[in-house]
C-alpha cells in the first residue's frame, strides 16, 4: 500500500480507504462479526482511512466500526459525517450537526473524528450550507472534536462552489472518475490542487453499474448511462474482462486524488480492489473499453437539486457540459 499526503492536511493516507456502508447492511445483510473481520482484514492490507455516516443503516456502521477498532484507534483515520440521516432525512442546522458529532463519537468509541463532512450537500439549498452550517464545522474542529472538515456530493458543480467559497480541507466526489465519466480530473482537481483541498474519489463501480451484477438498489442513473454501462459489460465479457476488475484499476490508479473510497461487506473483496490497485492495467484493452463511455460523456444523473427531478422525469440526466 502507498501512502499520500491529503491536501495540506499534513495526513497520509493510503491509497485505498475503506468506505462502511456496507456494514450499515446497506450493501446486504451482514452480521457483527462478520463486519469487524472486514474491518480487520483491510487493516491488515494496509488501509488506514475508514469512510462512515449516520445515514449508513442509522448509526450501525459508526457503531461496528467502532467496536472493530477497539484497541487500535491510533492506526486509523475515520472520517464520519452529517447532514443526511434517511433517503429523504437532511437537516444541515448547526444544532443538528453538533448533536448528530456527539451521537457519532459515542458510537465510534473515540473523542475525536479526524475527518469531518456534511453529506450529500446538494439536496438542500447552497446559502445555508456555505454559511450557517460552514460555521459550525468550523467551530466542532477549534474545539477538537474533529481535525479536518469537508463536504461531500455527487455533483462536482456543487463541490466547486463549496472548494471556492469555503476553506473546507477535503472533499469527497464519488462515481466521477470511473469508466463511465472521468470528469472530476477537469472539473474538480485543478481547482482543489489551486485551494490546497484534499480531494477523495469514491464509488469506482459508479454505485453498481460497472459490476457484472448490477447494483444493488434502483439506480438514479437515465438511459445514456445505463446504455453505455451496459455496452462496457458485453464488451468486457468478449474480451474475458472482469468488469469489476478494470473499473477498479481505472479509478484507484488514474483518478489522481489521493485515495479512492471503496466499500465491500467481503475480505476477499478486499483483496481483489487491493490487487486492482497493484496491477499494471491493459491499457490496449482499456482503450477499446473506453470508447463505449463516449454516449455518457459529460451525462450526469439528477441529484439533490441538481439536474431534472428524478421523481418526476423518466430520463433523470442532463448535460453537464452546458452547466
Amino acid at each position: 500500500m502507498k501512502y499520500a499526503e491529503l491536501g495540506k492536511t499534513g495526513v497520509m493516507v493510503s491509497q485505498l480507504s475503506f468506505g462502511t456502508a456496507s456494514l450499515g447492511n446497506m450493501l446486504g445483510c451482514i452480521d457483527s462479526p462478520a463486519a469487524s473481520r472486514v474491518v480487520w482484514h483491510a487493516l491488515d492490507k494496509g488501509i488506514t482511512l475508514f469512510d462512515t455516516s449516520p445515514y449508513y443503516g442509522d448509526g450501525l456502521a459508526e457503531e461496528r466500526l467502532g467496536k472493530a477498532l477497539r484497541g487500535r484507534r491510533g492506526e486509523v483515520l475515520i472520517g464520519t459525517k452529517a447532514g443526511r440521516y434517511g433517503p429523504d432525512d437532511f437537516d444541515f442546522s448547526p444544532c443538528r450537526i453538533r448533536r448528530s458529532m456527539e451521537e457519532s463519537l459515542r458510537l465510534l468509541r473515540t473523542d475525536y473524528v479526524d475527518i469531518f463532512q456534511l453529506h450529500d450537500v446538494e439536496f438542500v439549498e447552497l446559502d445555508g450550507i456555505l454559511n450557517e452550517s460552514y460555521e459550525e464545522l468550523c467551530r466542532l474542529r477549534d474545539e477538537g472534536k474533529c481535525r479536518f472538515i469537508g463536504m461531500t456530493g455527487y455533483p462536482p458543480e456543487t463541490l466547486r462552489r463549496v472548494i471556492t467559497d469555503t476553506e473546507v480541507d477535503v472533499v469527497l466526489c464519488y462515481a466521477h472518475f470511473t469508466l463511465l465519466d472521468t470528469c472530476l480530473a477537469n472539473d474538480l482537481q485543478p481547482l482543489a490542487a489551486k485551494r490546497h483541498v484534499g480531494l477523495i474519489n469514491a464509488a469506482p463501480l459508479a454505485t453498481g453499474l460497472l459490476t457484472s451484477s448490477g447494483p444493488k438498489y434502483d439506480h438514479p442513473a437515465g438511459p445514456r448511462i445505463r446504455g453505455a454501462a451496459d455496452k462496457i459489460k458485453v464488451a468486457c465479457d468478449g474480451l474475458g474482462i472482469d468488469i469489476n476488475f478494470l473499473a477498479s484499476q481505472f479509478s484507484s490508479q488514474r483518478s489522481g486524488c489521493t485515495t479512492t473510497v471503496f466499500g465491500t461487506g467481503n475480505p476477499a473483496h478486499v483483496d481483489v480492489a487491493v490487487a486492482a490497485l497493484e496491477t499494471p492495467i491493459d491499457e490496449e484493452a482499456l482503450s477499446r473499453i473506453r470508447q463505449f463511455a463516449e454516449d455518457s460523456s459529460g451525462v450526469h444523473w439528477a441529484s439533490g437539486l441538481v439536474g431534472p427531478d428524478p421523481r418526476h422525469l423518466t430520463d433523470c440526466e442532463y448535460d453537464a457540459t452546458s452547466m
